[in-house]
């Protein structure tokens, strides 16, 4: 039998660090490191870390970057 992690109010369930780093197509080290260092907010249950999705979008929309026409560049 596989545990699963309850719903956060809203949101859904929370996300393991496998799920960020396909969410953001990027390898599951980078995901680990993002978390580390405290970019991607997240919680720790025993030793497993955990993501809300809503920290996820925020993380998204924090970064994103307008693109310039390439004759601005």
């Amino acid at each position: 039998m596989t545990a699963t992690v309850p719903p956060t109010p809203k949101f859904g369930p929370l996300l393991k660090p496998r799920q960020v780093a396909e969410r953001l197509s990027i390898s599951r080290a980078h995901a680990y490191l993002l978390l580390q260092r405290g970019e991607i907010p997240s919680v720790t249950i025993g030793k497993a870390r955990r993501v809300r999705p809503q920290d996820l979008e925020q993380f998204i929309q924090d970064n994103l970057r307008t693109s310039r026409p390439l004759s601005q560049v």
